[in-house]
């Protein structure tokens, strides 16, 4: 279950092995837009960062909790007005009950978050 309720949907995930694809759409009616920011809604950072711990405990079909962030890189803004669907991929290595995720968001050609985190299981 999402934590941001209806903020985004799974339009497709396919998993190979340690490799995820997944195509979100986002509700650009979702109220958090209303204070992020009204008039010019942005997709807020840790709401994308969730929505990569989402995808990788559907992935390990368990929860996780982020242990560590290494490399979190914004790099461009996602205006669900503009851009409401995104493409999230995933590199997932688990070892011991962690796992290193190496993930990219983008839109279109424009790359939006590179990530690189452990999740631990919970």
């Amino acid at each position: 279950m999402s934590l941001f309720h209806d903020f985004y949907s799974i339009a497709a995930f396919t998993a190979d092995g340690p490799k995820v694809s997944a195509s979100i759409s986002i509700n650009k009616t979702h109220p958090v837009f209303k204070g992020h920011f009204p008039n010019n809604p942005v997709t807020p950072g840790v709401c994308m960062m969730q929505i990569i711990k989402e995808l990788a405990e559907k992935w390990a079909e368990c929860s996780l909790v982020l242990k560590k962030a290494r490399n979190v890189k914004f790099m461009a803004i996602i205006n669900p007005d503009n851009h409401p669907n995104i493409q999230v991929e995933l590199d997932v290595e688990e070892e011991d009950g962690l796992l290193s995720v190496r993930s990219t968001t983008s839109f279109e050609d424009t790359m939006a978050l590179k990530f690189s985190g452990v999740f631990q299981k919970v």
